[in-house]
């Protein structure tokens, strides 16, 4: 069996502070189905991950190779931008068997916006669209589509801008979970993300200074013990059943009095690096499954994880 990875960073270098991430997740991918004894290949403008065989690419033709190489592929996953992944996993989907989401469900959750009114409609639990910001208060802003908290902030003020929003902050453990979601959806782990907010002062206008705080994401620690885990995984996978995920998903939660679905990635996400590395099963065999047979029950997870985003900027900076 032959099988495509195709991850966005490392098939383009466009942006080259994403390819630590990428390369990350796209080994531990491509690694676990060598294992499993299946013949792997993935695009790159440049970037070597030691285990498939990679075949050249570059930003201009990104789209072409995945086209090409899939039609002799027996299937297929891609790891993009939220805004870019419909378009490739139609691509995708017209070469080859698609591992991931539909490209239907995967524009439904690049929709940021779009993609809060479907979950509050189904009454899952997401922070508020605000319109107007109030005194006192505190909101998010963040881009109607992009993904990593990219352009995302905590601040006291707002205008409303075509292609961004704002909803209420919501105080809590920043956590995300990992599944697979198909016939059956399997829960993999909780993770606890770190994220850090970098606080500066930034002009609001006649109102004057605003507190405004830069997002990042720094990575996280699997599997994160909590006594709600159960509660966590029942909001994951209805919030991945209520958007027709399918395949590896990862569901950004802040847990308060109630889990608050704050965001969702119809794709590997970067705690895959650490699962990988506390699973006993192959999270190759996994997604196969998912597609082609049955997933168990449950996973086996031994021990825990912890790494950094920086921390893969040393591993994987000069793959």
């Amino acid at each position: 069996m032959k099988i495509l990875i195709a991850e966005f960073a490392v098939g383009t270098e466009i942006e080259k502070s994403l390819i630590p991430e990428g390369a990350a997740m796209l080994k531990t991918l491509v690694e676990s189905f060598v294992r499993l004894g299946y013949e792997v290949y993935y695009p790159s403008a440049g970037t070597k991950i030691c285990a498939g065989t990679r075949v050249e690419s570059t930003a201009e033709n990104f789209r072409q190779v995945i086209g090409r190489e899939a039609k002799s592929c027996d299937a297929g996953l891609i790891i993009a931008p939220d805004s870019m992944l419909p378009e490739l996993n139609e691509v995708l989907e017209e070469n080859t068997v698609n591992l991931g989401c539909s490209p239907r469900s995967a524009a439904c959750c690049a929709d940021k916006l779009l993609c809060a009114e479907i979950l509050k409609k189904a009454g899952i639990k997401t922070p508020e669209i605000a319109k107007e910001p109030e005194k006192g208060k505190r909101y998010i802003t963040k881009p109607r589509f992009g993904c990593g908290a990219e352009a995302t902030y905590l601040v006291t003020e707002f205008e409303n801008k075509e292609g961004f929003f704002a909803s209420e902050y919501i105080e809590g453990e920043h956590l995300s979970v990992s599944l697979i979601a198909g016939k059956k959806s399997l829960p993999l782990t909780v993770n606890r993300q770190f994220i850090e907010f970098g606080k500066k002062e930034a002009e609001s206008g006649e109102k004057g200074k605003a507190e405004v705080s830069g997002i990042k994401y720094n990575g996280s620690l699997t599997p994160y013990q909590t006594e709600r885990r159960e509660e966590i995984y029942e909001t994951a996978i209805s919030t991945a059943e209520c958007l027709n995920c399918f395949g590896y998903v990862g569901v950004d939660i802040i847990l308060t009095d109630f889990p608050y679905v704050v965001d969702v990635n119809p794709r590997p996400t970067a705690s895959l690096f650490g699962i990988s590395r506390v699973m006993r099963e192959e999270i190759g065999d996994l997604i196969l499954k998912n597609r082609f047979g049955e997933l168990p029950d449950h996973v086996n997870i031994e021990g825990e994880f912890c790494f950094s985003k920086d921390a893969l900027g040393e591993l994987f900076g000069r793959t």
